[in-house]
């Protein structure tokens, strides 16, 4: 059963073997990247040992209730025999979720980009409610939300808003929140009560730390910069914002702008943990393509390019494309209530990458 599950604990005990070597401990880098993976497949392999345990106990209980003559003592033998068996599926259905996930992509911080797109002021608007959103859904999950960047509409929302999400399981719900999003409503600004169209990205970007992706001096340049918008004194008078490029290993250079701390130092700092993110996302990206052929029936690429939902808030509904799913909930949703709309997202992916495992 699970053949995955099967290398995946031979490559748990190939771990275990490392960590105890001499080698690798004298190498803080190396040990510390062994230690990662170690304990994110610990996650997994751990629950696919007591599913073993658990089976085991299972048949013996089976059997103690079969061979049971006593009517008060086989009733308590069906009873402890369907314990073990909702035990067993509880840790079936957990390993089956754990499957579904890469031990090098147990991400528990994450940076969310979400950028306004066409519909002028209105879509910086519901780039601002796409925030929001977001932001009243990790309160209830008691995840650590940290604004990184941000450059503000006109009218209000957002033009670009950055920012980090970071708890335990925040990548796996918020993996799939990549792509275009669309919004169908009257705007405050509309006069005659016309609906319009408008949109938005989201890039939802886990976070690696260094010893995953090294950026070395050598691979960018950078600048400081007076900050734009609004912001005060402070903003007009310091060169504190900052601007990165990154020329290592493409035609394209990625460039990095963050303005939004006081220091050039914080600055600096957050620009980096962009920049990482990003280099990150281009090499999965890259890995994607290379899978092609195996991603058809998932639930899609990830790419921020991807229509994946329309908000249309005269009919109260929200449209997930990639599984057909409607749902006549749209407030509640807006203001944080997510876990419906993720859990359908994460059951479909679940039974496809099932089949093809």
């Amino acid at each position: 059963m699970w053949p995955t599950m099967q290398t995946q604990v031979g490559r748990f005990k190939e771990l275990e073997a490392q960590l105890a070597d001499p080698e690798i401990a004298s190498n803080h880098s190396k040990y510390r990247a062994v230690a990662k993976e170690h304990g994110a497949l610990a996650k997994r392999v751990k629950p696919y040992f007591e599913y073993e345990k658990i089976t085991s106990e299972v048949e013996s209980a089976r059997q103690m209730f079969e061979a049971e003559t006593d009517p008060e003592m086989k009733v308590y033998a069906e009873e402890e025999l369907k314990r073990l068996l909702d035990k067993q599926l509880q840790l079936k259905n957990q390993i089956e979720d754990d499957l579904l996930f890469d031990p090098s992509e147990d991400f528990e911080s994450l940076i969310v980009e979400i950028r306004a797109g066409t519909g002028g002021d209105e879509a910086a608007l519901f780039a601002g409610d796409l925030y929001e959103m977001y932001s009243r859904y990790a309160r209830t999950k008691g995840w650590k939300l940290e604004s990184i960047d941000f450059s503000e509409g006109e009218m209000g929302g957002f033009k670009e808003v950055v920012f980090s999400v970071s708890g335990e399981d925040v990548y796996r719900k918020l993996r799939y929140e990549s792509g275009g999003h669309r919004v169908q409503r009257v705007p405050k600004t509309e006069t005659q009560g016309r609906i319009h169209t408008s949109a938005a990205t989201v890039a939802v970007l886990p976070e690696p730390d260094d010893s995953t992706v090294e950026i070395k001096d050598s691979d960018i340049e950078w600048e400081r910069m007076r900050a734009g918008g609004a912001g005060g004194q402070h903003v007009n008078k310091t060169e504190s914002a900052v601007r990165i490029w990154y020329k290592k290993g493409t035609p394209d250079e990625l460039e990095v702008k963050c303005q939004d701390g006081r220091s050039q130092t914080k600055n600096y700092e957050q620009a980096m943990r962009i920049l990482r993110s990003r280099v990150f996302e281009r090499h999965q990206q890259k890995v994607a393509k290379e899978r092609a052929d195996a991603r058809k029936n998932q639930i899609g690429s990830g790419d921020r390019s991807d229509r994946i939902r329309t908000y249309n808030f005269p009919q109260n509904r929200l449209t997930d494309h990639r599984i057909n799913l409607n749902l006549y909930k749209l407030d509640m949703i807006m203001m944080g209530e997510l876990e419906e709309l993720i859990s359908a997202a994460q059951e479909y992916d679940k039974k496809q990458r099932l089949g093809q495992l």
